[in-house]
């Protein structure tokens, strides 16, 4: 309860700083200036790396939304996940491994937004899956993974990231987020995988 009482509280002292900052009628870019408006939006592609049952995980995201006033967007976000990720496979063998995905509700206050280089707080709120499978190999051919459990789960994810204004429309963002996830049900794997930090790049497009 103290975690979701300290995200709300960050959330809270973002949007006083927001408040402050706004005293110029412009915001700056690596590459310039550009009077500000109103509202816009943008779409993003994500791409992490963490871990997920003490296994190294990779993550890959989509999100996009609303972004009003410069200061803080809404809109939704989702990841898909995998971990234990194995290459060398040698004929005969089999490598077990989870894979999922989740997604919901963003929202994303912005600190300092007329500044080339800024924080951001995205917090996700929703809901997922997780599978474990297993992925035969045998004489050089992959076979199609088998799955073996799988479980539900709701997913809060709050993060931080420094953000750079590249151009008008492109922002590059860096950071990381931690997942707190309900208990998972599969047999032989910790109720709390899923929970742990995940470490992201992103990239934005669109009308800041």
């Amino acid at each position: 309860m103290k975690r979701f009482q300290l995200i709300f509280a960050a959330m809270i002292i973002s949007l006083g700083l927001m408040a402050q900052e706004r005293t110029g009628n412009e915001y700056r870019t690596l590459l310039g200036n550009r009077q500000h408006g109103s509202n816009g939006g943008y779409g993003a592609f994500s791409m992490g790396f963490g871990t997920i049952d003490n296994s190294d995980a990779f993550f890959g995201g989509m999100k996009g939304g609303w972004v009003i006033d410069h200061s803080l967007t809404i809109g939704i976000a989702g990841y898909g996940f995998m971990n234990n990720f194995d290459l060398n496979l040698k004929p005969g063998s089999v490598n077990r491994y989870l894979s999922g995905g989740y997604g919901g509700l963003l929202i994303e206050p912005v600190i300092a937004p007329f500044s080339p280089i800024h924080l951001t707080i995205p917090v996700i709120l929703g809901a997922g899956g997780i599978a474990q499978l297993d992925q035969y190999y045998y004489h050089d051919y992959y076979y199609e993974p088998v799955v073996n459990d799988a479980s539900a789960f709701f997913v809060v994810q709050p993060g931080l990231e420094l953000e750079l204004n590249i151009v008008r429309f492109m922002r590059f963002a860096a950071g990381a987020s931690y997942r707190f996830t309900t208990d998972i049900d599969i047999e032989g794997v910790s109720d709390k995988a899923l929970n742990g930090f995940m470490g992201h790049f992103t990239l934005k497009f669109g009308k800041f």
